[in-house]
C-alpha cells in the first residue's frame, strides 16, 4: 500500500479521535465562554435579580420613563437635550420614512445615498465649521474606520487612557504603532509625543474632548501645543460635547477656540442629535479620502432613512434654538452635582476651564469603589425608581466603580428633586459611601 494512502488513513485516525499529527488534542474555542472570569457574578447576579445590564425600556426615551412596567426618573440617557420625543423630529422620521422606506439596502458607496445624507453632511461642516462631513451608519463606525483609513502600519496614534473603546479598537486595526498615555496627563503625553520621533511615519494624537465615564474635559489646548511642537496631527471625539459644549454647540474643540488647529473631529447622532449615526469632519480632502478607504462606511449598509432625517432636523432645532437648551441642560447637571456632594457622595469634579470656570458637562459620576456594592447601590435606587448606569472594572479601573448619572435639557427641578431624595433614602444602607 502507498505510504501517502497509509499515512492518510492515521490522519483520519487522528482527527477522529480529536488529535493533531503532533499527538495534542486542539483546545476548545469555546473554552473562554465557559470558564471568563465574570460567568460566577452573572450566574450570581441573574439569580438575585443584580444584572444592571439589558434591562427593559418600555416607553419613549424622556426624564420620566417606564422601565419594566414601573415609572422610574431617567438619570442614565444620552438624550442630552431631549429631542429624541420631540414632536418636530419625529414628524421628519415620519416622512423620511414614508418617501424612501425602512431602508435603502446598499453601501453609501454604491446605492445608499440620498438627498437626505447629502443635506446632513453640508449642514454638519456648517455647524462644524469644517469643509466637510462624511456621515457613518454609527458613532462606532465613524471612529473605526476613520482611525483604520487614516493611520498605517508604519505610523504611531497616540491616545489618552480613557478613550472610548472604538477609538483603541480603530487604532489597533490600523495596525499603527500605538502609545497610550494616562488619563489627562499632559507630561505623559509630550513623553509618548518624543518616544514617537524615533517610530518613523505619521503621528496622530487621539482624545476625547468630553470622557464619556469621568464626565471631565479634555485639557485640548495642552493637547493642540504639545502636538503641533513634535509634527503631529491631532483627532478628538466629540460624541460627548457636539450639541453640549460651545456657542454653537460644536463640542469642545469649538469651545476652546481650536476648531482651525484640529484635524479630525468625530460626532455622534446617538446623544444630543435624537438619533442613530456619526459623522467625522475634517478638510475636503481628508473626507474624500476617507470615503473610499474606511472599510466600515465601504461595506456597511447606509443608515436608515428614518434615524438620518431626524438627526437634520434635530440639528436644525439645535441651530435655532441650542444656546437655551445647552444652558438648561448645563444648569442641571450643576445642581445634581451640588445636590450629590451635599448627601456627602463622592462625585468625579468636572475641573476648571482656563477662565477660571467650572467645566460643566452632561456626565456626573459618583464614585462607589468595590463593584459589588456598585451593583447593589444600582439596584436599589433601580428598586426605589431611579435608573442610573453602573461602571465597573474593566469599563473602569480595579476599585474604580462608578455610577454614571447623565442629565437633560428637559429635566425638571422636581425630577432631580425626586432623584436626590430617592439617593439620600437609599445610601444609608451603604456603609462607607458618603464622607459623614
Amino acid at each position: 500500500m502507498p505510504r501517502a494512502v497509509i499515512r492518510a488513513g492515521i490522519i483520519g485516525i487522528w482527527q477522529t479521535w480529536g488529535m493533531s499529527e503532533t499527538g495534542v488534542a486542539p483546545a476548545d474555542l469555546f473554552e473562554k465562554v465557559f470558564n471568563h472570569e465574570r460567568r460566577e457574578q452573572l450566574e450570581a447576579a441573574d439569580a438575585a435579580d443584580l444584572n444592571p445590564y439589558f434591562r427593559l425600556l418600555t416607553s419613549q426615551a424622556g426624564p420620566v420613563v417606564e422601565m419594566e412596567g414601573r415609572e422610574t426618573i431617567m438619570l442614565g440617557s444620552n438624550n442630552y437635550l431631549g429631542l429624541t420625543g420631540d414632536p418636530r423630529v419625529k414628524e421628519a422620521a415620519a416622512r423620511a420614512l414614508e418617501q424612501y422606506g425602512t431602508g435603502v439596502t446598499g453601501s453609501r458607496l454604491l446605492n445608499g445615498t440620498t438627498p437626505l445624507h447629502v443635506e446632513l453632511e453640508r449642514e454638519l461642516a456648517d455647524w462644524m465649521g469644517s469643509e466637510a462631513t462624511v456621515v457613518f451608519s454609527t458613532g462606532y463606525q465613524s471612529n473605526v474606520g476613520c482611525l483604520q483609513a487614516i493611520l498605517g502600519p508604519g505610523d504611531t496614534v497616540i491616545c489618552d487612557s480613557g478613550d472610548h473603546a472604538s477609538l483603541l479598537d480603530g487604532c489597533k486595526l490600523s495596525g499603527a504603532k500605538l502609545r497610550p498615555f494616562r488619563h489627562n496627563q499632559m507630561e505623559k503625553l509630550e513623553k509618548m509625543l518624543r518616544r514617537a520621533q524615533d517610530d518613523g511615519g505619521g503621528i496622530l494624537v487621539v482624545v476625547d474632548g468630553v470622557y464619556s465615564m469621568e464626565g471631565d474635559v479634555c485639557d485640548l489646548p495642552q493637547v493642540v501645543e504639545l502636538s503641533k511642537r513634535y509634527g503631529a496631527r491631532v483627532m478628538v471625539d466629540e460624541a460627548h460635547g457636539v450639541g453640549v459644549l460651545g456657542a454653537r454647540g460644536a463640542g469642545a474643540t469649538e469651545m476652546f477656540g481650536l476648531e482651525d488647529e484640529v484635524d479630525i473631529r468625530m460626532g455622534t447622532f446617538s446623544k444630543s442629535l435624537a438619533s442613530c449615526g456619526g459623522f467625522i469632519a475634517a478638510d475636503e480632502e481628508v473626507v474624500r479620502y476617507m470615503k473610499i478607504s474606511a472599510r466600515s462606511f465601504i461595506f456597511s449598509a447606509s443608515g436608515v432613512p428614518a434615524s438620518v432625517g431626524a438627526a437634520l432636523e434635530a440639528l436644525r432645532i439645535i441651530l435655532a434654538e441650542g444656546p437655551q437648551m445647552f444652558e438648561r441642560l448645563l444648569a442641571n447637571a450643576d445642581y445634581l452635582r451640588e445636590g450629590l456632594k451635599s448627601l456627602g457622595l463622592k462625585v468625579v469634579e468636572p475641573g476648571m476651564l482656563p477662565d477660571g470656570t467650572v467645566a460643566t458637562t452632561p456626565v456626573v459620576p459618583v464614585v462607589v469603589g468595590d463593584d459589588w456594592k456598585a451593583v447593589l447601590l444600582w439596584k436599589a435606587l433601580f428598586d426605589a425608581g431611579l435608573y442610573t448606569n453602573v461602571a465597573l472594572h474593566p469599563a473602569v479601573p480595579p476599585g474604580g466603580a462608578l455610577l454614571r448619572t447623565s442629565l437633560m435639557a428637559t429635566h425638571e427641578r422636581e425630577h432631580l428633586d425626586r432623584a436626590l431624595e430617592i439617593v439620600e433614602r437609599v445610601i444609608p444602607e451603604f456603609d462607607g459611601l458618603t464622607s459623614d
